[in-house]
């Protein structure tokens, strides 16, 4: 027996942006139409907001800072289900009908769904660093912003949000809603491995673990992120 049918979703997809022109084009490019596309722009001083307006985006404004901008796009957003997305992500092939699938699950309301992380390089450490982060989402249940969160918005609410934090907005959120209500989808988050190969691969590998240790042991996120840079 072939697959069910499901009904046609509602979603919002929330964008946080700050001088993310130069990415944001191809990240609005791969999602194609939906049924409502929130910028939330965090002052930027490049094309960005004319680049989101090209492609029809309710833009608005937020402090920059992507907790303060997630949370503002979530209170801004129409649809039931809320998209979360980073401004330099993009989806492949099959991702609606993954989210489509996702959301008609009448078990899922109170549960969240995240992308395959992939990165757009061709080194073996690109293929190593998926592995990591696969093994991380599956045995830990803690995936980052750059794989996406597709939630629907009351459990959304009813978790509290994401923070007004300026770092580590997206592991708090994660960790509660918890390893056994998280689902990976099968179709990917592509992200952009720039900052890898700007700061190398080993030393912005261990700075990621480093933050994520400091957030365990109750830094406060707005000292973390001095660290991270």
């Amino acid at each position: 027996m072939g697959d069910e049918a499901v009904a046609p979703m509602s979603l919002s997809v929330i964008i946080p942006t700050l001088n993310a022109a130069g990415r944001l084009r191809g990240t609005l490019q791969t999602l194609g139409a939906v049924d409502d596309l929130v910028v939330v722009d965090g002052g930027s001083t490049d094309r960005t907001v004319e680049v989101a307006n090209t492609f029809g985006a309710r833009v608005i404004t937020a402090t920059a800072g992507r907790g303060h901008q997630l949370m503002a796009g979530a209170v801004a957003a129409t649809g039931p289900w809320l998209l979360f997305l980073h401004a330099d992500t993009l989806l492949t092939a099959g991702w609606r009908a993954d989210v489509e699938r996702f959301a008609g699950d009448p078990r899922n309301p109170t549960r969240a769904a995240v992308f395959r992380f992939v990165l757009d390089d061709r080194s073996w450490q690109a293929r190593l660093l998926e592995r990591v982060v696969s093994w991380r989402v599956r045995t830990l249940g803690l995936p980052y912003g750059d794989q996406g969160l597709l939630i629907h918005r009351d459990f959304y609410r009813s978790l509290g949000g994401f923070p007004a934090w300026p770092l580590m907005e997206d592991v708090h959120l994660v960790r509660r809603i918890g390893r056994e209500r998280l689902t990976l989808l099968p179709s990917a988050a592509r992200t952009s491995a720039e900052r890898w190969r700007r700061n190398g691969w080993i030393r912005r590998s261990l700075r990621n673990l480093t933050c994520l240790s400091l957030y365990f042991l109750g830094v406060p996120p707005r000292l973390i992120v001095k660290f991270y840079g």
